[in-house]
């Protein structure tokens, strides 16, 4: 090696002869987060979601009700004129799902799908066609175990029995709740008629 070249660590010396050391700070780093509720509210939706809906959708034992009777379902925080708005038809139907003929397990399935696409789509106002089950046995028996998913569906705001033209006893509104994008939407179109 010549005296012109330098090796690597020369170099480090030279360059930095001139450098003196920082004085060590007190600042206290301690890296550890602190967790908020709102943190932990949507860690617990995300795995919620993550995890299959068919596990919340009973197949074993639900509530029996009659052929004829009034299913109504409103989560906590539904405005009640947009539950009154469903209830007496006033929502186009964007969607509409039929269960005659079905299976328990098939209709379980089929609701689980259908309310997925329609998410996708944005689409929130449905109505699901379930028959009255007069001749099933035990009667009413696809609309006994749907009255009873309802709740454990979380895309599901409220639900009501439809009106004669859409199905009467035998077929059901639903509102499904805004998308994100949906919610931005209408956000933006609030702070434009304040702004």
């Amino acid at each position: 090696m010549s005296n012109d070249a330098l090796d690597g660590e020369d170099l480090f010396r030279q360059m930095m002869g001139d450098v003196t050391p920082l004085k060590q700070d007190t600042t206290n780093h301690d890296n550890k987060s602190r967790i908020t509720d709102a943190q932990l509210a949507r860690q617990a939706a995300a795995v919620k979601e993550s995890e299959p809906l068919s596990d919340f959708l009973t197949l074993d034992n639900a509530p029996m009700i009659k052929p004829d009777d009034l299913i109504e379902y409103k989560k906590d925080g539904v405005q009640d004129g947009v539950y009154k708005k469903l209830r007496l038809g006033k929502y186009p139907i964007q969607a509409r799902l039929d269960l005659h003929k079905k299976s328990l397990k098939h209709a379980r399935d089929d609701v689980i799908e259908f309310v997925k696409r329609c998410m996708r789509l944005d689409i929130r106002t449905v109505v699901i066609v379930h028959g009255k089950g007069y001749h099933s046995n035990p009667p009413a028996l696809i609309k006994s175990y749907l009255a009873a998913w309802l709740e454990h569906i979380p895309e599901v705001m409220c639900a009501h029995s439809a009106l004669p033209q859409h199905g009467g006893t035998g077929a059901l509104y639903l509102m499904l709740r805004k998308s994100d994008a949906k919610k931005q939407e209408t956000r933006e179109r609030h702070q434009k008629r304040l702004g």
